[in-house]
C-alpha cells in the first residue's frame, strides 16, 4: 500500500491566508477556493466586492486542477489552439488560468482556485497561497 499526504485544516488556513493577504495587497477582490485532490470543496472565501459569479467560478477552477493534476489554463490554452471537443470533457468547468494544484512530493494533494481579476493575476494568488505551505 501507498502512504500519501492530505491537506489539513491548518494547511487550507495557511494557503487562505497567504491568498488573501496577496490578493489585499493589491486590492483585487477575488474568491478563493481550496479543494482536496478529488476536488471537493474544503474552503470558499469571497472577499469584499468580489463578484457573485465569482464563487462559483473559482472552486470550478481549483477542481479542474485538482482532478486533472495541472493547472487549469492548460486546457485553456489547448482550447485557445483549436483543440474545441476539449470543451466537452465531463467534470472540467473551470478550464480558464487560475487553477493550480498543490503538488507535495510530486503527488497532488489538492488545488487553489481564485477568481475576480485578469485569469494572471487570479493564478497569481493562488501561487502566493500555496507557497505558505513551503
Amino acid at each position: 500500500m501507498h502512504t500519501k499526504s492530505v491537506l489539513t485544516l491548518a494547511d487550507v488556513r495557511a494557503i487562505a491566508q497567504a491568498a488573501e493577504a496577496e490578493a489585499l495587497a493589491h486590492q483585487w477582490a477575488v474568491t478563493i477556493a481550496i479543494v482536496d485532490d478529488g476536488g471537493h470543496l474544503l474552503w470558499l472565501q469571497r472577499l469584499d466586492g468580489a463578484a457573485p459569479v465569482s464563487a462559483h467560478i473559482a472552486p470550478a477552477k481549483a477542481r479542474t486542477a485538482a482532478l486533472g493534476r495541472r493547472e487549469s489554463k492548460v486546457y485553456e490554452d489547448v482550447i485557445n489552439q483549436g483543440r474545441y471537443s476539449f470543451l466537452s470533457a465531463p467534470e472540467l468547468e473551470g478550464m480558464l488560468e487560475g487553477g493550480v494544484p498543490v503538488l507535495v512530493d510530486g503527488q497532488c494533494v489538492g488545488a487553489v482556485g481564485v477568481s475576480g481579476v485578469k485569469s494572471s493575476e487570479d493564478a497569481q494568488i493562488a501561487r502566493a497561497g500555496i507557497a505558505a505551505l513551503g
